[in-house]
């Protein structure tokens, strides 16, 4: 038993060296984005219900670090702000199956090819279900949008509090948001490489379309973040599951979770989460043939061999950014629960008039949201999201709790009434 934790451990810190310096690369752009990209000016280019706005929203959407929870919050403000269903789609579609930082640690830990092929197919993918959205529906009621909506919360700070904006977003806001996903990711991965035997797919799952099928179909339902789904496929392709296969986990796991797929129908209609889903299963299986069937197997096979057994950079960079990305990622994980302790024990703290349950919330795009609509609301004062506990605090005179509810749900998030 202590040998098997042992063999968990090595192989948990092996891929983890691997891709620590790629990941603070990839938070670091993701800040980087997050400051300096015109939110404000991004519904003039998604307003129209044609396909320029679709293929804008996918050039949005790849780059940006969301995960696909984090991404409804933004997709359907874009939609409520002006952007079309079909450019709300395409967003949605684009943006949780990549961005900088899982590009990057694709490249780290399964080669060039998965890291060129990745963002193509959520470009392509975002495209297709944007298209289609506009085609099966289209009722036009984009909205156009007011000055008092324009995000211009950046353009009063001086360069130096932007810089110190990128760096809190990159390397606290943003890791908070993956940190426990990733790290169950990096578990499941060790998991995967310790006890599952090298014959198994061989031997009971060799043939590659029973592989993409039963990814696909595990993959849907489940969530798991961009990030963190790179080294479970790379442990996958290890145990010698097809190259094909391990792509449609990377596409379909990322871009979908049942809360997502909930949200989406409630927001955006019917047809458009048809779209939507039909768009990531369909490209989903479409890219996992074309690299099972056209593409030389060893850019794949080749490339997860040579990264795993030679390091690129310099064995004091992957240790010196492995301790650092450990000691970020474990104040990730406990900096919420250390906030609300803190928070409990300020005597000085004002009590809030009235709490409320709001199911959905998952990450900080989720609570900057929440907060900033309800503070929206004419009497309200303070708004406090609290993630641990999914509650939703309001300092505020002469409001209902339907005003407090409608606002939830136009957002995409679930009410569940007071606390």
């Amino acid at each position: 038993m202590l040998g098997i934790a042992n063999e968990l451990i090595e192989a948990f810190w092996e891929l983890f060296k691997e891709m620590a310096p790629y990941l603070l690369l990839g938070f670091l752009l993701a800040g980087v984005l997050h400051v300096f990209f015109p939110k404000d000016k991004v519904s003039k280019y998604l307003g129209k219900n044609n396909l320029r706005s679709v293929i804008n929203a996918a050039l949005v959407g790849v780059p940006l670090p969301l995960c696909s929870c984090g991404v409804i919050p933004t997709g359907v403000s874009f939609h409520k702000n002006g952007a079309s269903k079909g450019a709300a789609v395409s967003f949605l579609i684009s943006t949780p199956q990549t961005g900088v930082d899982s590009i990057l640690v694709t490249y780290s830990l399964m080669g060039l090819p998965f890291a060129i092929i990745r963002p193509i197919a959520a470009f392509i993918t975002g495209i297709v279900g944007g298209a289609f959205t506009n085609r099966v529906d289209d009722k036009i009621d984009v909205k156009e949008v007011s000055d008092q909506d324009s995000n211009n919360d950046n353009v009063q700070l001086s360069f130096g509090e932007k810089i110190l904006k990128m760096l809190r977003y990159a390397f606290i806001d943003f890791l908070q948001d993956i940190a426990k996903w990733l790290l169950i990711g990096l578990a499941i991965a060790a998991l995967i490489t310790v006890l599952i035997p090298d014959s198994l797919f061989e031997q009971y799952l060799s043939n590659p379309y029973l592989n993409m099928i039963l990814i696909l179909v595990a993959s849907v339902p489940m969530y798991v973040c961009a990030t963190g789904s790179i080294p479970i496929a790379t442990a996958l392709m290890l145990k010698g599951i097809s190259p094909g296969a391990a792509f449609v986990f990377l596409m379909a796991g990322p871009a979908t979770n049942a809360g997502t797929i909930t949200v989406i129908g409630q927001s955006l209609g019917k047809k458009a989460l048809i779209t939507y889903l039909a768009s990531i299963i369909g490209g989903a299986f479409l890219f996992g043939v074309i690299i099972n069937e056209f593409l030389p197997t060893v850019w794949f096979t080749g490339m997860i061999n040579t990264v795993h057994h030679h390091h690129f950079l310099p064995v004091w960079l992957e240790l010196g950014s492995s301790w650092v990305l450990l000691a970020l990622l474990i104040y990730g994980v406990i900096s919420p629960y250390l906030n609300r302790m803190i928070q409990k024990s300020n005597k000085k703290q004002v009590e809030m008039e009235l709490k409320y349950h709001v199911n959905g919330m998952t990450c900080n795009h989720c609570k900057a949201s929440v907060e900033k609509n309800l503070q929206k609301i004419e009497g309200v004062k303070s708004v406090e999201v609290d993630l641990v506990s999914k509650t939703v605090s309001v300092d505020a005179e002469g409001i209902t709790d339907s005003q407090v509810e409608h606002t939830i749900n136009e957002l995409g998030f679930e009410f569940g009434g007071k606390a």
